[in-house]
């Protein structure tokens, strides 16, 4: 299995890494990451996520089914990444521009990831579970184009849905944050509130599913 790949999978986020595991050194206490070898500073990854995403991954406003919950610490439990309501079937598109980093098998489970155009370095990489592929490592995407399907099995949701997550580097992100304004609030309304963003007036005190 890949390591970028085993690293994607997964809800709640990964266990600590064992010391000296692929020669990776501890942050500093201030936060900062320490040197490379030969005195190279790693690249920040803590930078704003530039809105790039041009489609929703299903749909065109699927429902939320459960946002995006930043663990504590590095390593503690949260939700990394947000759901969207989706059965079987239904078309998973890139949600920007990219080359595809993996298509294949994590633990049982569907995975697409597409590492962003014109993101850094490193590149934002978004991923899509539990998805058959329809799409190899290393094809360009556009901005919209279908990557897979929603898999029958391997969902962690209690109704089917795709897991959508962020990534830089090795920081998890909120895939939202790459949605303009025009996009996140067009459509469906939301059912479920999402965290770091703001209901708009026209959902204020509307009825749920209204």
């Amino acid at each position: 299995m890949p390591p970028a790949a085993a690293r994607d999978s997964g809800v709640d986020g990964p266990s600590p890494p064992k010391a000296g595991v692929d020669g990776a050194s501890p942050p500093k206490a201030d936060g900062a990451l320490p040197p490379r070898a030969g005195g190279a500073v790693p690249p920040r990854v803590d930078g704003p996520v530039p809105a790039v995403g041009r489609a929703w991954p299903v749909g065109t406003r699927p429902r939320v089914t459960r946002g995006w919950e930043p663990p504590a610490s590095a390593y503690g439990r949260g939700h990394r990444g947000v759901d969207l309501a989706a059965p079987s079937g239904t078309p998973v598109r890139a949600v920007a521009a990219g080359r595809v980093s993996f298509a294949g098998r994590v633990a049982g489970r569907g995975v697409v990831s597409v590492e962003l155009d014109g993101t850094g370095d490193p590149p934002l990489r978004t991923t899509y579970e539990p998805v058959r592929a329809t799409v190899r490592k290393g094809a360009k995407v556009a901005a919209g184009e279908v990557v897979g399907v929603v898999e029958p099995a391997g969902s962690h949701c209690a109704t089917r849905c795709l897991h959508w997550g962020l990534r830089r580097a090795d920081a998890y992100l909120d895939p939202l944050s790459l949605l303009p304004p025009w996009l996140l609030h067009r459509g469906p309304s939301r059912l479920l509130p999402v965290i770091g963003v703001p209901e708009g007036p026209a959902d204020q005190g509307r009825p749920e599913g209204a």
